[in-house]
């Protein structure tokens, strides 16, 4: 299971909103095949585990199979992967997590039973479920996961003082590869309209792999401007506007521009119970987008930590020193918070050397790695 899981990651950034799955057949105590889900809309792990069985030369037949989600049973943009199991003459499956999706939860371990395989579940299911915890939390509660990313030096500074300037980055080119990587996981990625006035962003994922994530701006003063690059490919790639009620009424031929070019102006309700940050995420459920990869600047951070809406903390520490030459720092918005937040699941990378932190939210944490 564990090399499953190996394989399972190696699908991360290719295969959302879909979740990484890895399987590994074995037989007479060997090893026969391996597979992993490798993009979105292609063969599943299982498929792929049989194909290499066949590529091999070896038959499956009687074999053990280790997979990390319960196979599925439905007919989706493949076909199920229970009936190629069965075909296979699979004799016994060992699955990490049950798939908690409507369509799934249950029915591919139950259809494989009634086949007369014998199934065992649970084995390294906490590891599998952080694996894919955005797709769980959506499965399970229909709610977009909100990731939250950043760049500092040493000492807290996220950009440089000059900015007459050509853009100095802050962290190195392998940190902004990787970054790249986050957004192929997400279905839309956020900014507040600063940094779209600062850098004129594309906020696109290169090489784009797949679905291509939708770009959101909040914008409550509509001050975004008609030449930038967001909205010179919006008709190529989504672009959402989130404003007041008040700038939609006041600016109906700035709106009309904007709605030329091919974005989305949506308003958030004036007296919503709770924050425009709650009604965004609400309203990108409702999208179906399951992973949000917030961008923003440290006022626009600070705000979803603010409404506990943070799932994932990402942080990519640059080995530098800034002082008088950086620009904006991270902690007076952080200085706000009225409490601590606190990372669980930690991981630690280098990327050349820059060092990037990630970890979950405690509520977070607790509701993915709780057994179901």
């Amino acid at each position: 299971m564990q090399v499953a899981l190996k394989l399972a990651q190696r699908g991360i950034g290719s295969v959302e909103p879909n979740p990484a799955v890895g399987a590994v057949l074995v037989k007479a105590s060997q090893v026969i095949g391996k597979g992993w889900h490798k993009k979105f809309g292609g063969p599943h792990a299982e498929i792929n585990a049989l194909q290499d069985c066949k590529t091999l030369g070896v038959s499956p037949q009687g074999a053990a199979m280790y997979v990390t989600l319960e196979p599925c049973c439905h007919q989706a943009k493949t076909g199920p992967c229970t009936e190629a199991i069965i075909a296979a003459g699979i004799t016994k499956v060992v699955v990490a997590a049950i798939d908690p999706s409507e369509h799934a939860n249950g029915k591919g371990i139950e259809q494989l039973r009634n086949a007369g395989i014998e199934v065992e579940t649970g084995v390294c299911e906490t590891q599998a479920r952080l694996l894919n915890a955005p797709f769980f939390k959506f499965a399970a509660t229909g709610k977009t996961w909100v990731i939250l990313k950043w760049a500092q030096s040493i000492d807290g500074k996220v950009a440089y003082a000059d900015t007459t300037r050509q853009r100095q980055w802050i962290s190195g080119q392998q940190s902004r590869k990787d970054v790249h990587k986050l957004r192929r996981r997400a279905q839309a990625i956020l900014v507040g309209i600063n940094t779209v006035l600062a850098d004129d962003p594309l906020l696109t994922a290169r090489p784009s792999r797949g679905k291509k994530a939708a770009r959101i701006v909040l914008d409550s003063h509509l001050r975004i401007p008609l030449d930038c690059k967001l909205l010179a490919t919006a008709k190529e790639v989504p672009v959402l506007i989130l404003t007041s009620q008040q700038s939609l009424r006041e600016n109906p031929q700035i709106v009309e521009k904007i709605t030329k070019k091919g974005a989305e102006v949506l308003a958030y309700p004036e007296h919503y119970g709770s924050s425009n940050l709650h009604f965004l995420t609400c309203e990108l459920a409702k999208r179906e987008v399951s992973q949000l990869l917030v961008e923003g600047g440290p006022t626009v951070i600070a705000s979803f930590l603010k409404e506990h809406l943070a799932d994932e903390i990402v942080v990519y520490i640059t080995p530098k020193i800034l002082g008088r030459k950086g620009g904006v720092e991270i902690s007076p918005p952080m200085a706000e918070l009225t409490e601590a937040v606190g990372l669980h699941h930690v991981e630690i990378e280098r990327f050349g050397d820059d060092v990037r932190l990630a970890g979950l939210s405690k509520k977070t944490f607790e509701e993915i790695s709780m057994c179901s």
